[in-house]
């Protein structure tokens, strides 16, 4: 593992677009598990190099179920980075968390059914601990440039991530707060479960657009609202990444996500699918040589 950040950046309804990176080149990187969602932008960010990847395409052009999750994080495993932070639209669950707040995400609850949810399957079994899902250092750093930015920021939240692409009904929101969630959102998984068995440190930072159902007679959650809060906060939301971006250490120290697959890994060599292993050598190749 690098000793010099690379960060990552998965952006999501309009959050990370127009990020000025300093030598941005775009390139189309090939994944085994098939076309990523878009070509990678990469350059620097104060010295520091940053890849960004438009989590649905260009023009939002994917649903939230559309999404190729895994070559997503395949392909930015492929290009170096060694730190992911996602940046996302999110409803709120929590009276305290209001629209155009920030929330540093730290537990999910996984509501999602149709998507492909792990890198690793028959052949090829492992188990990587998501205990605690998100990466604390990158959080804390993305909370302290938010506080600098003068953001409502809240540090800590549990996302509940649905598969949509309709908003929730007032049954489901009522329910989720009784869960103990704080947000809801369709994209943080299995996105943060692929980052772990990648061991990619990952974290989210979320910004509010709604109340989603929950109160009383409100409307509820509506797409238009949700475009025009994150418009209207897409400018702050770029401050923020390129003050996290500043605030970063010349070398990166290690973190104990770099070795999340040191004990994952269940399958016997002579057992294991050579097709797999080949395809899993981005992402797992450091335990499978």
């Amino acid at each position: 593992m690098s000793d010099r950040w690379h960060i990552g950046v998965i952006g999501g309804s309009g959050l990370a677009a127009g990020l000025t990176l300093d030598g941005a080149q775009e390139i189309e990187v090939a994944s085994p598990f098939g076309l990523p969602s878009a070509a990678v932008t990469t350059g620097t960010l104060s010295g520091v190099r940053f890849t960004f990847l438009p989590r649905h395409g260009a023009g939002h052009a994917l649903p939230p179920g559309a999404v190729n999750y895994r070559a997503n994080i395949d392909v930015l495993k492929r290009c170096g980075v060694t730190d992911l932070v996602a940046l996302s639209a999110i409803g709120s669950l929590n009276a305290a968390f209001a629209p155009g707040s920030f929330v540093a995400v730290d537990q999910f609850i996984d509501r999602t059914t149709t998507r492909a949810g792990s890198f690793f399957g028959p052949g090829l079994v492992a188990h990587v601990s998501l205990a605690d899902p998100v990466c604390s250092r990158l959080s804390a750093a993305l909370v302290d440039a938010a506080r600098a930015e003068e953001a409502a920021v809240h540090n800590g939240g549990c996302y509940i991530a649905i598969d949509g692409p309709q908003f929730s009904t007032r049954a489901e929101s009522r329910l989720y707060r009784k869960w103990g969630g704080d947000v809801t959102g369709m994209t943080g998984m299995p996105e943060a479960r692929l980052a772990r068995e990648a061991e990619l440190p990952y974290a989210m930072l979320g910004m509010v657009t709604d109340y989603d159902s929950w109160r009383g007679d409100d409307a509820g959650a509506e797409a238009s609202n949700v475009i025009e809060v994150v418009h209207r906060n897409a400018e702050l939301a770029r401050r923020i990444v390129a003050r996290f971006a500043a605030s970063l250490a010349a070398e990166r120290t290690p973190s104990p996500i770099d070795r999340a697959l040191d004990n994952a890994i269940m399958t016997d060599p002579e057992a294991r699918d050579p097709q797999l292993v080949a395809k899993l050598q981005a992402v797992a190749g450091r335990v499978l040589s």
